[in-house]
């Protein structure tokens, strides 16, 4: 079974429905989630923000927060997911926001992708270094890995 096949159902048998907040990725990851047959009883809805205005329009983020911290953020990925949540029927949202290159700077390194997961009043983040591993590696890298949290936290621990 594929990632996907695995969160839709452990999503399906706890009665959770799925949104998505994607920059980098430009959609995989809902493309993924729909790609597996029934996946319509669990997902509601992706949002592609790759534009700052994107972001701003559809997710709720917060100039300040772009300004002051940058696209690539846990700080812009935390207002993603929030805004995916708040701007959909789901009880899960996943943020992803990075630079899957070619590119980077110093600071902002190729392959760093900002992960986001909100639920209910939560939101948790975290920061993953792919490395400067190609641009579709890098933007495959973050579907599963954002396919994981999702299966993380909907499992039975």
């Amino acid at each position: 079974m594929s990632l996907a096949s695995d969160l839709l159902e452990i999503a399906r048998n706890s009665g959770a429905t799925l949104a998505t907040a994607e920059s980098c990725t430009g959609g995989l990851i809902a493309g993924a989630i729909t790609e597996v047959a029934g996946s319509s009883e669990v997902f509601d809805r992706g949002f592609v923000t790759y534009s700052n205005a994107a972001k701003q329009d559809m997710l709720d983020v917060r100039a300040e927060t772009l300004e002051a911290f940058g696209a690539v953020s846990e700080e812009v990925a935390a207002e993603m997911a929030r805004g995916a949540l708040s701007g959909s029927r789901a009880s899960l949202a996943v943020s992803v926001t990075g630079i899957a290159g070619p590119g980077g700077s110093e600071h902002k390194p190729e392959g760093r992708v900002c992960f986001g997961l909100a639920w209910e009043q939560f939101v948790i983040t975290e920061t993953v270094e792919f490395g400067a591993i190609g641009r579709s590696a890098v933007r495959q890298a973050t579907v599963n890995h954002a396919l994981r949290l999702m299966i993380a936290k909907l499992s039975p621990q």
